[in-house]
């Protein structure tokens, strides 16, 4: 009978992950070992029981947000025959986990395991809570943060360390759950070794009680180290990215040609080809300093504005359809002269953020016309503005990131007050209640509240991430967070705006996608984002001088292409150029460029450049009769339904190359009788400078002698010369090197 007893106490107890120099076995905690256990074996997982509806009847809270509902079901659903104290080797829990009983998820562990002696220890002490005021874990850290392994090399072990509220830490690996963001690159064993698979690049994301580390991990093959005591880096950014690429055994392109940077830096400040006059006059130039004379050139031009005001007008959702006509023009005059000044985008935040009144005479409060429901305001400003997608954690507490819907709510709650005034209200659609034009009056109530989709109570607004102020019963809430996201010490703006400035002019971000900040979602070079995001700050928040660093430097210049293979195939860290279609408008405004030819848009002047375009054109789409348009949304042009770089289409498709090869635009282009080519034919200009004019409109060079004697022969032995230039034209429009950015 005493020793029935001593076994009992003694089953109240583990040695199991022991704190460094503990002497006495440690009772089994609910909340910090077994939720571990049950989150490591993936049962609380979305694919599995923490689903919305479960699975197979049992359902725990995801990713084990909710330690006191779970106990609750592990210990009374059933019957309690999930854990049986009695019998606790007899345990659902463990039966199905182990492969005992079938198991539709299949073992999880096997019965031999640290994972199930913990679980079976505490269900044979009576499946205890744990008692008040135990310590909670307050950080998770986790060596090493990165690794990059060269062949032969094949395997590291990741150490978890987690620490707690009462200054105690604790070595949690075998309690830690692991995921790769890849896979196939590498696997990771349950005692935290990590060994390769094949070579490549993955982050590893580290779990223990809703604490994430990420790490870092590359297994290179065993290429010889690149000799970069010639390459000069001229700038912080060149200096960063080469001791990455020195440390990842890429060697870097030369830099690109004259001609090649002087159509991608036109293409990426102003959105058009340089003239021809403009291109001659650059290769001509002999000062050593001549790009970055061109760059300030280049960001002092009216058409920069407009430009990146494209940019913005996306993100912001300046679309006819929510806006009306007016609404877009006004918004997008406002933003483009917000940029030709070179006003800090901070401030810009601010102004937008603030706004109030009306849509026509305050046109940042179109913003607010666009986005009309707290929730969806709360996703796009925390998207545009902070870099931080919180969307999942509408239903839950984001399993990737550090937001609870507490956070989410409580952040919803400040834009819940925000109403509007309708003097003219004109549907323009009968079966759409959304659509209409008109002015309208934003303005914020003293009343309304965003109910939290938790506790179903009021919502307390909060900022994400920040202490948040009291706001009394009639705060301009709007105002606070406004002030918050423009202040300097933000820690969530200067970066996510120099990763979207870099997303911009190098094809890529940093943080990829560039709105999705998160600790499991790393920067591919932390270094570099970080200078990158203080001197943007430093810089005032202003947009020119953050463009004009990147584009003086080394990296911003490098070549497209190169024989190495390693360097080709590198698509993250900027060892090479990026090659990319030219947008939408960009393509639309080089064909009539390089053909003379005239775009018409619905409802807007003559002469009007795509780039110039407040918004996508509802009066084209439904007329059908109009070019432009049509053409713009084939390319990928976005409706500004969303506050996403991501709604912005590249992608190549079979509309596409009919629209090049056969389609209204192009042939209404070359075919019209008053373009480029009519005007040199009618000038008696010869083939030889027609073609080196038409070779500098389009691609910045003049023909190579093969290119030339080629083209020249076929138009000497044509009957119809304007026929025959009619097909040079169209063939160089449809030539890779016009379509593509490089």
């Amino acid at each position: 009978m005493l020793l029935s007893r001593l076994l009992a106490v003694l089953a109240t107890f583990v040695w199991f992950a022991a704190p460094a120099g503990a002497t006495d076995p440690v009772a089994v905690s609910f909340d910090r070992e077994v939720m571990a256990v049950l989150s490591r074996a993936g049962c609380n997982s979305g694919a599995c029981h923490g689903n919305l509806n479960g699975k197979g009847g049992f359902k725990l809270s995801l990713r084990g947000e909710d330690a006191a509902a779970d106990l609750a079901t592990l210990t009374r659903d059933m019957q309690a025959r999930r854990t049986d104290s009695h019998r606790p080797d007899q345990s659902l829990v463990l039966l199905k986990a182990s492969g005992g009983v079938p198991h539709e998820g299949g073992v999880r562990f096997s019965a031999r395991s640290p994972e199930y002696s913990l679980l079976r220890a505490w269900i044979a002490a009576g499946c205890p809570k744990d008692l008040p005021g135990q310590a909670t874990v307050t950080r998770v850290d986790v060596a090493p943060t990165h690794k990059i392994l060269v062949d032969p090399d094949d395997r590291f072990q990741v150490t978890v360390t987690a620490h707690f509220s009462d200054g105690t830490s604790r070595d949690v690996t075998r309690l830690a759950a692991f995921d790769f963001a890849t896979t196939g690159v590498a696997r990771i064993t349950p005692a935290g070794d990590v060994i390769r698979e094949q070579a490549g690049e993955t982050v590893l994301l580290v779990r223990y009680l809703g604490r994430l580390a990420p790490v870092r991990v590359v297994f290179l093959p065993n290429r010889p180290v690149p000799d970069l005591s010639r390459v000069v880096a001229t700038t912080e950014i060149d200096r960063l990215v080469l001791a990455q690429l020195k440390e990842l055994r890429l060697k870097p392109t030369d830099i690109a040609p004259d001609h090649v940077f002087l159509r991608r830096a036109y293409l990426d400040t102003l959105g058009l080809l340089p003239t021809v006059a403009e291109t001659r006059a650059f290769l001509a130039d002999p000062r050593e300093d001549k790009r970055e004379r061109l760059i300030d050139h280049l960001l002092a031009r009216p058409e920069f504005a407009e430009y990146w005001a494209q940019k913005w007008s996306d993100l912001l959702r300046n679309e006819e359809k929510a806006l009306d006509r007016k609404g877009v023009a006004v918004f997008y005059r406002w933003i483009a002269a917000q940029l030709a000044a070179d006003r800090p985008l901070n401030e810009f935040a601010h102004d937008v953020l603030a706004a109030r009144g009306s849509t026509y005479t305050h046109p940042p409060a179109n913003f607010w016309r666009a986005v009309r429901d707290p929730l969806q305001r709360a996703e796009s400003v925390a998207q545009v503005f902070l870099g931080v997608r919180v969307g999942c954690a509408r239903c839950h507490n984001h399993p990737f990131d550090r937001w609870t819907m507490d956070d989410y709510y409580g952040f919803a709650a400040l834009f819940a007050r925000i109403d509007y005034r309708v003097l003219e209200n004109k549907k323009r659609d009968d079966l759409d209640k959304h659509e209409f034009v008109g002015e309208q009056i934003v303005w914020q109530r003293r009343d309304g509240e965003v109910m939290s989709g938790r506790t179903k109570l009021p919502a307390i607004p909060r900022l994400l991430g920040a202490p948040t102020p009291n706001l009394g019963p009639d705060a301009d809430r709007l105002s606070v967070l406004a002030d918050w996201v423009a202040a300097p010490d933000n820690p969530f703006f200067a970066r996510a705006q120099a990763n979207r400035i870099w997303l911009h002019l190098m094809g890529r971000g940093l943080v990829d996608p560039n709105d999705d900040f998160r600790a499991t979602n790393p920067p591919s070079n932390p270094e570099l984002l970080d200078w990158l995001a203080a001197d943007f700050a430093a810089g005032g928040f202003r947009l020119k001088p953050a463009v004009r660093r990147i584009m003086t430097s080394r990296t911003y210049q490098f070549t497209a292409t190169t024989p190495d293979k390693s360097v080709m195939g590198d698509e993250t860290h900027h060892s090479h150029a990026a090659v990319s279609p030219l947008e939408a408008e960009q393509l639309l405004d080089a064909l009539s460029q390089v053909t003379g030819g005239a775009i018409r848009f619905g409802g807007y002047p003559a002469g009007l450049r795509a780039n110039q375009l407040p918004a996508p054109s509802q009066i084209g789409r439904r007329s059908g009769a109009l070019d432009g348009d049509r053409f713009l949304k084939v390319f990928g042009k976005p409706d500004r339904l969303l506050t996403c770089e991501c709604e912005r289409s590249d992608d190549p498709g079979l509309l596409q190359a009919f629209q090049m090869i056969t389609g209204d635009v192009v042939n209404a282009f070359v075919r019209d009788p008053n373009n480029r080519i009519g005007k040199l034919l009618a000038a008696r200009t010869t083939d030889a400078d027609m073609l080196d004019e038409f070779y500098l409109a389009a691609l910045c060079r003049s023909p190579s002698s093969t290119e030339g004697k080629k083209i020249l022969a076929y138009l000497a032995s044509a009957k119809d010369r304007r026929s025959a230039w009619e097909d040079v034209v169209w063939a160089l429009v449809n030539s890779k090197e016009f379509l593509l950015r490089r």
